[in-house]
């Protein structure tokens, strides 16, 4: 992490800190409204400083963070968590949402998916007689 640049556009920070997978992605995500800073929709181009407060959304998730500092280049992870703080209660929210998905994949599991060729045969054999 290195504090000499005080500011850098918010697309190319969304990247370096890892919240986005390319900056392309940071830059539609900007653009289609889905990312705010300090409560205003911005444009990709827009610079972000150590103290502004970011909303982002993926899907139905939202994360509030806290820029901490600026990196002039995309780093390791264990760099990247810590350019921003994440408040306690999007984190909350988001394991409660991950939660929710794994418990939804576990029930999938229970059915046992779809039936084989096999199984349908006997299913109709049955229904005949």
């Amino acid at each position: 992490m290195d504090d000499e640049c005080g500011a850098l556009r918010v697309d190319k920070w969304l990247w370096v800190a890892r919240l986005v997978k390319t900056r392309a992605l940071g830059a539609e995500a900007v653009r289609g409204g889905r990312v705010q800073v300090n409560g205003r929709a911005i444009k990709p181009s827009k610079d972000v400083r150590p103290g502004d407060r970011l909303q982002i959304t993926t899907g139905p998730v939202r994360r509030d963070v806290e820029v901490l500092g600026i990196a002039p280049r995309r780093g390791p992870a264990s760099e990247a968590a810590l350019l921003y703080r994440e408040t306690a209660e999007s984190a909350a929210a988001r394991e409660e949402y991950a939660a929710q998905r794994r418990l939804g994949h576990e029930l999938a599991a229970e059915r046992g998916g779809r039936p084989t060729k096999r199984d349908r045969r006997r299913y109709e054999q049955s229904r005949r007689g």
